[in-house]
């Protein structure tokens, strides 16, 4: 691959050296937090500063001593995988008082340190910023108490802050997500799945408590990705009377054959008084209401422990990255900063803006403007809320609005993780809009065949943990039985169509858009949702199951590391899925901790190969224990799997000793993650909803006619939006041969892959964040809610 053609290339405009950065870890822990200490440890490393770990967070920094240590390549080695933090975390009353503070700065001046990167929530934040703020005066203090001596006043004259948000609550305002928070909804997503098997056999209701004191992030997105009946969160308590309903909708849904019911509760739930809302009353009210036998979970710190998923993995090491490069570019005008993502591209935000916002939230709950406080947390939060209402509460029928339109939806292509998830959210929201809902088997093989029946809201109840395709899905493309497919058309008269798929469904698409000029039938509002692991479909950043994909090879990569501990240094080369497309290898290799990722988008020869081996013997013989090499399996034609296994045996003799490992299928397998749950039931709505709006617009004499390129789309998201992109005009965006799009956001990611494995790299700092202001609510064209 070409060197990019940036605005400034890393190691020609930025270094680091002769300047000291520290790293703490501070409040409650989150998974995810070694993740980003590493990326923090390596980047700094990488571009000539020291770098120093403060142990057990700001209580460290006040008592110093050995609690302040450099950190080196190694230290941070093996640390990826590991849940909580490995530098300690610890609340400090002390570091609250000018005293504590005046030996917290005694003690950075002792080391050098004028760059802090602060893990942690918003009071470690907020602590932070009032450190910096007081920080000339403390040097002051210190000069005249003769601890420093007086040329230290200029020398360190400033003291810059870049945060990371370290909280599994994801109650902090300004960023979608924050560390810990995906990992903390996989911990609550298993218990729940496991939880549904024992309650359908014995036809339990089951009230679980998650965690969340101020936010009911966790409560919502894990309702919404389990189906859950009913949800309570502090942000928006049910209507007074809340009690009646929700009895109400428990027995309507066992009514309708449904064995279980499923309620969870943020652990900060509240009444319209501001009165707490807890399991045990729910309980008491379902066993003296309905007589269900009813049980509680409490899931508590099971949710911050464990090993933090791949989303966490990436998101850590990317911020981490990002805030080395936001104390370089720093100066001593610059506000304190967050660095976080906002839909897929890094931002820096003023810290002080993002906290103020964050406490507007409690203020509002308070002071019961409970509209106001969910607006405050931001559009992703308003639309997971808008979104659960859809999906869980269905309206009787006298409310419901009759369209009198026919949509037919479908899966193409190999299944993917989330798949369910996405067609079960379509169909609720497609009988929400007054639609009736047609469910096509087995693609569009199961089309012309007339595999084509209509599909209610009861039937996709319990769709969205469900791996694979319950629908049946085939590779099949359309364009050989257009007519038979035509006929079918007309026969359930479908005025819509709705594709969940991959790369093929974006190709039959395009096929079907051609044949408008034939048929008329396809003359109808068409939309598709790209599904698949590989996450090569051009027009969208991700794709539904990539992130399921991407879980199970990070957690064989762990496991297949481990095997190896306590014995001699060993390489593993591991072949990964996807095609011609390297998304799987490059952010899976990023993920896991690997050495090197080989990629048909990046080409490499022998001698790339021989650098590798050269690179990884030299690590071996000083540090690591053991490498890790992914490869893409259609890289490259000759350097396959068992060639590059047996030159990593031949060349590391004497050092170490290679195994390789094929993961197949067990990549497309398994229960969607949270992610792809929550991706999939979101673009599905919104899908949906453009479909109910084209066909208004298309709708003239009594019947639909829709033939403008706008009109067959495909919804992606872009960098921070969630967009519908005419299929035609992306054409130009596809290598067909290869199947993937031409240019691909995720090979910027790449480099930094590298210099986390030690390589010395070009690093692209074009598309790094820049400082922006905290927007209160986006607009709509710029929802980039799709990270869950």
């Amino acid at each position: 691959m070409a060197q990019p053609d940036s605005k400034k290339i890393f190691f020609e405009n930025l270094s680091g050296a002769g300047k000291a950065i520290a790293v703490l870890t501070s409040g409650g822990d989150a998974q995810g937090m070694n993740a980003a200490v590493r990326a923090v440890v390596r980047m700094g490393l990488y571009v000539g500063a020291k770098v120093y770990f403060i142990h057990e967070g700001y209580q460290g920094m006040v008592d110093g001593g050995d609690n302040i240590k450099e950190a080196s390549w190694e230290s941070v080695s093996s640390m990826l995988q590991v849940g909580g933090t490995v530098i300690g975390s610890a609340r400090c009353k002390e570091f609250r008082t000018h005293e504590g503070r005046l030996k917290a700065a005694n003690n950075l001046v002792q080391y050098g340190i004028t760059n802090l990167c602060v893990i942690g929530g918003d009071g470690s934040l907020t602590g932070a910023n009032l450190f910096r703020e007081e920080w000339s005066g403390l040097l002051a203090e210190l000069v005249e108490q003769g601890l420093i001596e007086t040329d230290a006043i200029q020398k360190y004259s400033a003291l810059h802050i870049v945060g990371m948000v370290g909280s599994i609550d994801n109650d902090f305002c300004g960023t979608d997500m924050t560390i810990g928070t995906d990992s903390a909804l996989h911990r609550i997503i298993e218990v729940v799945d496991a939880i549904m098997t024992t309650a359908q056999s014995h036809q339990r209701t089951f009230v679980l408590e998650v965690m969340g004191r101020h936010c009911g992030y966790l409560a919502l997105v894990s309702a919404l990705a389990c189906g859950a009946d009913w949800v309570l969160i502090p942000e928006m308590p049910p209507e007074d009377g809340w009690e009646d309903k929700m009895c109400q909708k428990l027995s309507a849904n066992r009514a309708g054959m449904k064995r279980l019911n499923i309620i969870i509760v943020a652990e900060g739930a509240i009444d319209r008084n501001n009165m707490p809302i807890t399991t045990d009353y729910i309980k008491n009210l379902v066993v003296k209401c309905l007589g269900f036998d009813t049980r509680v979970t409490i899931l508590g710190h099971v949710q911050r422990g464990g090993t933090p998923s791949a989303f966490d993995r990436i998101l850590a090491s990317r911020m981490g990255v990002e805030a080395v490069l936001a104390l370089l570019e720093t100066t001593a005008n610059t506000p304190a900063c967050v660095v976080s993502l906002c839909g897929n591209q890094s931002v820096r935000l003023p810290l002080m803006e993002c906290v103020q916002m964050t406490q507007e939230v409690q203020k509002a709950m308070d002071e019961k403007r409970f509209e106001e406080a969910v607006k405050l947390r931001g559009r992703s939060f308003e639309n997971n809320l808008k979104t659960y209402k859809l999906l869980a509460h269905r309206k009787p029928e006298s409310e419901l609005p009759t369209s009198n339109f026919n949509v037919a939806v479908l899966n193409v292509g190999a299944p993917a993780a989330g798949m369910n998830a996405a067609v079960r959210s379509a169909v609720r929201v497609g009988i929400s809009e007054g639609h009736k809902m047609f469910a096509v088997s087995d693609g569009f093989e199961g089309f012309y065949k007339g595999q084509i029946k209509e599909i209610k809201w009861a039937d996709v109840g319990g769709w969205t943990g469900q791996g694979g395709s319950l629908l049946g899905t085939k590779r099949t493309l359309p364009a050989k039985h257009v007519d038979k497919i035509a006929e079918q058309m007309r026969k359930h008269n479908i005025n819509a169509l709705l594709i969940v798929g991959g790369f093929e469904a974006f190709e039959s698409l395009l096929q079907l858009y051609e044949a408008r000029a034939t048929y008329e039938e396809f003359c109808i509002p068409m939309c598709m949702l790209p599904a698949t692991i590989s996450n090569n479909v051009p027009g969208t950043d991700l794709s539904i199951g990539a992130d399921t994909a991407l879980n199970a090879i990070v957690e064989t990569c762990d496991r297949i590391k481990q095997s190896a501990s306590g014995t001699k240094r060993r390489v593993f080369i591991i072949e990964t899925m996807g095609g011609y497309c390297g998304y799987l290898a490059s952010v899976g290799g990023l993920a896991a901790g690997a050495d090197a990722a080989y990629i048909y988008e990046e080409p490499f020869d022998i001698k790339d190969l021989q650098a590798n081996v050269e690179h990884l013997t030299e690590k071996m013989k000083t540090s690591i224990q053991r490498g890790l090499v992914l490869r893409n399996e259609n890289c490259n034609e000759n350097y396959t799997t068992d060639f590059i296994y047996q030159l990593y045996s031949e060349e590391g003799k004497g050092v170490f000793d290679s195994r390789k490992n094929v993961l197949g299928h067990m990549q497309q397998g398994g229960a969607p993650s949270p992610f792809d749950r929550n991706f999939g039931t979101k673009i599905s709505a919104k899908a949906m909803q453009w479909v109910t709006k084209k066909l208004v617009e298309t709708f003239r004499q009594g019947r639909v006619f829709a033939n403008t390129e706008d009109s067959c789309c495909l919804l992606g998201m872009r960098r921070r939006a969630l967009v519908f992109q005419p299929v035609v005009q992306l054409k130009d965006e596809t290598d067909f041969v290869h199947r993937i799009p031409k240019e691909q956001w995720w090979l910027k990611l790449r480099p930094l892959m590298k210099i986390l494995a030690k390589y010395k790299t070009s690093y692209d700092v074009s598309d790094s964040g820049q400082l922006e202001h905290v927007v209160r609510n986006r607009p709509k064209e710029s929802d980039a809610s799709v990270a869950m």
